[in-house]
């Protein structure tokens, strides 16, 4: 019934990794089982075989799944069903997209569907570093049109080496964590972190991901070759017209080229010049022409595709009127917002971005529930890309995957500088609005969200900065150009975007889409360096700001404490149903958190001034705290006895005060010697070891009056 074509690949640490096709799915146009240990992923491609009208790019979809079942779970959502694709699986279906979208033909613009699910779980198996693999392999053995295969593999410093696909455990002890695809002859796409590395470790480990691809592209071959997919579908997607390519390309070109020149760095300028060029061609034709609009708009787009490009490699000048490393001008503010826990306003040209740090208590936690991890996140970021940020009416329907990837970059960057989460009491969410775009808004989000930060008095390791790195080049001359914090249109027209964070003592993130072929590692050793200077320069105007976080906490931040007890005590604590946290709280007026954690008690205490914590902490250090004899405490009287008082001097222990322990003098009785709720002081002096009953005297924290001795007469 089936005819099944397998391939293996072996990989490091005697594991392999088999592509199977013709099994399932067989109406796909291609697909391909995936197995790794446990792990099984489908990864089936659909594409149609015609473009829809006036479609000039490729619409390809990417969507990446991991079913709960997979890994023996039911999912917590309410339906309890697979719903919507989580971050995560967003932030894996944006790998694979960026993996697979520069290898298709520029000229093919039909629909693409590609669509990859995580079907059996291994938790030693990393998913997101298999899931190119197999959507490459699904398309390597469809008709589709690609110029592939391309695969996708991680590559982790552990231990001082370098390490391709490591297991989950051996993942955790990386330095150095990145994602890199790319095909048998170049890399096109790079995202990970690390702890402050330099550029050369950088450097080194795309170079041992390269070549753990050129044999899994190996591999996928041999696959394509023994289904016999060799030859792909035939296609026309495009209708062009020469002689209005030449006709304009003549008439306009220098015009567009001198728009460029100008070095404006207002980009609505240049847009307007743009556009009245191509105003005035449109004006000069026939009224009977009969040339296309559509390819009117296409042909003039190509031509200042080619005016800007040559403008950088001809001139080494840029559209703005930069030089090439130059940065653009940047203004850094504090404390911007009075009300928000911290603030900055981060603006790089026309890009701006304003950032907010809240501080929240361990119930603000983000719940993370998804297939191969649950549990909670104290640190998260969230990136927010109005339509008015580039004057453009959008509108506002939930994140899209563009401002979770962006925010992913800028999360993962500050995340490698903040305080460990023993030494971190409060959850902290960073936000970052961009209220002007013009290039580079993820890097505005990472200096605009360190800065936020330290103005909130988070005391984080180390300032971060980012910035975005281009590269144009002519692969016939042999011309290349790197530029610094690239421009919107740069990124546009440009072969590669780049984007670094780091401190000054090395890397920290980065993510790079490469969109041509034949980048050599001495170009991409450039950039980085260059890219270092930039940071650098970045940090240093940063820093002038904010040198560095602030000592104490705004006076309308939440404190927050936390203190181990026994294990013993966790009881005493919550009280019976919970009844004595409860009054904590409602007496002091803070949030009080309470787990067991390492055979400790972790008491978390939040509160909104100074009063309600040392409040909820003295009615918990009481409560938690060993009577020592001879201590002198601060105790209440709860009843009165005509033996004595009994008396409260740590919160949940009484003791007796007896009547002979009050005072020096003989007392008759009770009688207005104390008031029930009056306070005073008073010293353990005993403590049965029998009964435990505790045992206190006043009398001797008074003065002893002198003795008076007896008449002779006596």
């Amino acid at each position: 019934m089936f005819t099944v074509h397998s391939q293996t690949i072996q990989i490091a640490g005697g594991k392999e990794i088999i592509l199977e096709t013709g099994k399932l799915a067989r109406q796909a146009d291609g697909s391909v089982v995936l197995r790794c240990g446990k792990t099984m992923i489908l990864a089936t491609v659909v594409a149609n075989k015609d473009a829809k009208e006036g479609v000039d790019f490729l619409p390809l979809s990417v969507d990446y799944q991991e079913k709960f079942a997979s890994s023996g779970k039911i999912p917590g959502s309410f339906q309890r069903r697979e719903g919507r694709l989580s971050d995560n699986e967003i932030l894996i279906s944006r790998l694979i997209d960026r993996a697979l979208r520069p290898l298709f033909p520029e000229d093919f613009h039909a629909d693409v569907q590609v669509m990859v699910t995580l079907m059996s779980s291994d938790p030693e198996v990393q998913p997101d570093a298999l899931a190119a693999l197999a959507a490459s392999a699904a398309i390597a053995v469809s008709d589709i049109p690609f110029n592939g295969p391309i695969s996708e593999v991680r590559v982790a410093k552990i231990n001082g080496n370098y390490v391709v696909n490591p297991s989950t455990s051996e993942n955790a002890n990386a330095s150095l964590d990145l994602i890199v695809a790319g095909s048998a002859d170049n890399i096109n796409m790079v995202e990970g972190e690390a702890d402050e590395v330099s550029e050369i470790e950088m450097i080194e480990a795309i170079k041992v991901a390269h070549e753990a691809i050129k044999i899994q592209v190996a591999a996928q071959k041999s696959l394509e070759t023994k289904v016999g997919n060799t030859i792909k579908r035939t296609y026309s997607h495009e209708t062009n017209d020469e002689a209005l390519s030449e006709k304009m390309h003549n008439e306009l070109y220098d015009a567009v080229y001198t728009v460029g020149a100008q070095g404006n760095a207002n980009k609505s300028i240049r847009k307007e010049g743009y556009k009245a060029i191509l105003d005035a061609f449109i004006a000069g034709l026939p009224e009977d022409h009969e040339y296309d609009s559509y390819l009117i708009k296409k042909y003039f787009s190509d031509i200042q595709y080619d005016a800007s490009r040559n403008l950088v490699l001809d001139e080494r000048k840029r559209l703005d009127g930069r030089a090439l490393t130059e940065i653009r001008p940047i203004e850094c503010e504090v404390d911007y917002l009075p009300g928000a826990h911290g603030s900055a306003l981060f603006t790089r040209g026309e890009t701006q971005s304003i950032s907010t740090t809240t501080l929240g208590t361990k119930l603000d936690e983000q719940i993370v529930d998804q297939v191969m991890f649950s549990g909670y996140s104290k640190f998260y970021l969230h990136y927010n890309f109005p339509g008015f940020s580039t004057g453009e009416v959008k509108p506002n329907r939930g994140a899209s995957r563009r401002e979770i990837g962006h925010g992913n970059l800028a999360q993962r960057s500050l995340k490698k500088v903040m305080p460990a989460d023993a030494d971190n009491p409060y959850t902290i969410r960073v936000v970052s609005d961009i209220l002007e775009s013009n290039g580079s808004s993820s890097m505005a989000t990472v200096c605009a969200g360190c800065l936020s930060l330290m103005d909130a008095g988070v005391p984080i390791k180390a300032p971060v900065s980012g910035i975005a790195m281009g590269l144009i080049t002519n692969s016939k001359t042999g011309k290349y150009a790197i530029l610094s914090d690239i421009l919107g249109d740069e990124d546009h027209l440009g072969d590669m975007d780049f984007k670094v964070t780091g401190t000054t003592k090395g890397i920290v993130a980065c993510q790079m889409d490469i969109k041509v072929d034949g980048l050599s590692f001495e170009i991409l050793e450039e950039a980085l360096n260059q890219a270092k200077a930039g940071r650098e320069h970045i940090l240093g105007i940063m820093t002038k700001t904010l040198q560095s976080p602030r000592e104490d906490l705004k006076s309308h931040a939440p404190r927050a404490f936390t203190m181990l007890i026994d294990r013993e005590f966790i009881g005493a604590v919550i009280g019976p149903g919970g009844k004595i946290i409860q009054e904590i709280q409602r007496e002091s007026g803070a949030t009080v958190n309470i787990e067991e954690k390492d055979d400790k008690g972790v008491v978390s205490i939040f509160a909104i001034d100074g009063d309600s914590m040392n409040k909820a902490k003295s009615r918990i250090m009481g409560i938690v705290a060993v009577p020592e004899v001879g201590t002198v405490y601060d105790a209440k009287v709860k009843s009165i006895q005509p033996f004595g008082a009994f008396v409260e001097f740590l919160p949940g222990k009484e003791g007796l005060l007896h009547i002979s322990e009050i005072s020096w003098e003989r007392l008759p009785s009770m009688d207005g010697v104390l008031e029930t709720g009056e306070e005073i002081q008073v010293k353990l002096t005993e403590v049965d070891r029998k009964t435990g009953k505790y045992r206190l005297s006043r009398k001797v924290l008074l003065e002893r009056p002198p003795r008076q001795d007896k008449p002779a007469s006596e």
